[in-house]
């Protein structure tokens, strides 16, 4: 079962199916969405709720790690977090959203940094990864804020909505994290 992390303003657990209309109303709204590699838009119907059963299973499978971004004193859904592509004893990929009327308060690096600490110190992996959109600068800085260092920049790597995009790569190794933490 995948299990719940605790910050001091967050709760990261993982997703029931009562979340999937606060799922399709976050995660549709064209802001989120436009600024994501995997969100689609129009967020249709049913699609929060197949999203929410696949994610007991990647867990299960030991690939992925999805948790729910909730306030803890509003129990507010916010986002979501989650390690993509698990490697047992080596890395995974770091991807999150949160929803436009929680941005700017801080919260995506609050989660960002207690799934690093949850990655390194439960999972035992070495690296983790994250790539953004180029023209979505704010997800770049919660990278950094999180120690993640910018690997590189792939040029029209992937095609959003008929376009090209630039994404740029960042990466922490565990060593990098541990003195960080000091």
């Amino acid at each position: 079962m995948i299990p719940t992390l605790d910050t001091p303003r967050l709760r990261l657990r993982p997703f029931a199916l009562s979340d999937a209309n606060k799922v399709q109303i976050l995660a549709g709204d064209f802001a989120v969405a436009d600024t994501t590699l995997a969100i689609p838009h129009p967020y249709q119907d049913g699609m929060a709720e197949a999203w929410i059963s696949s994610h007991e299973a990647e867990f299960s499978e030991k690939s992925g790690a999805t948790f729910a971004i909730e306030e803890k004193g509003e129990r507010s859904l916010v986002g979501a977090i989650s390690l993509m592509r698990i490697q047992h004893g080596h890395q995974a990929e770091l991807g999150y959203w949160i929803g436009k009327p929680f941005w700017n308060r801080g919260y995506c690096t609050e989660a960002a940094r207690e799934v690093l600490r949850y990655s390194f110190d439960e999972l035992g992996l070495v690296r983790i990864h994250a790539r953004h959109l180029s023209r979505n600068p704010a997800s770049g800085r919660v990278m950094k804020k999180v120690g993640m260092l910018h690997e590189g920049r792939l040029r029209q790597h992937v095609k959003k909505w008929d376009t090209f995009e630039n994404i740029n790569i960042y990466g922490i190794l565990l060593a990098e994290w541990a003195e960080a933490k000091h």
